[in-house]
């Protein structure tokens, strides 16, 4: 499988690891099942996210995929934290082998989830989050892969 410079920098060099404690909203996606699970805590003032920090347990591919998606919303706007797509942080990436885009979509995902928890803690409506289903146990498929 080949990995990106990007890839692998942001797996050996992963930004803002951590976690944040009193965070403004905290989203965690992913299962033990399929070995991937992301915590991705922001710190929101004034709908500006101040600070990201994320916990995650998973493959290369999952932490870089963090590591990235936290770089791209550090700084914004709620409403552009939601722009943020899995194409984008795959993108920012310089692509990702096509069995591990899941884990752009989990990196999506959490920061949904935390956008999703921050609006409840502080009863704001969010109207991107309507309807936005964060798949908890999605249990995709992996495909049994030997270690080279």
């Amino acid at each position: 499988m080949q990995y990106s410079e990007k890839v692998m920098e942001h797996f050996m060099n992963p930004r803002n690891v951590g976690e944040i404690e009193d965070a403004s909203g905290i989203g965690e996606v992913g299962n033990a099942k399929c070995g991937d699970i992301m915590r991705i805590y922001l710190d929101i003032e004034n709908e500006i996210i101040r600070d990201v920090k994320f916990k995650t347990f998973g493959c290369g591919s999952a932490i870089a995929s963090s590591s990235m998606a936290t770089e791209m919303v550090k700084g914004k706007t709620i409403h552009e934290a939601l722009e943020v797509t899995n194409k984008a942080v795959a993108q920012a990436l310089d692509g990702l082998p096509p069995v591990k885009m899941h884990c752009s979509v989990l990196a999506e995902q959490a920061i949904k989830a935390a956008l999703i928890d921050y609006a409840q803690k502080n009863n704001i409506h969010i109207p991107e989050l309507d309807g936005v289903v964060i798949d908890d146990d999605h249990d995709h498929h992996h495909d049994i892969e030997e270690e080279e």
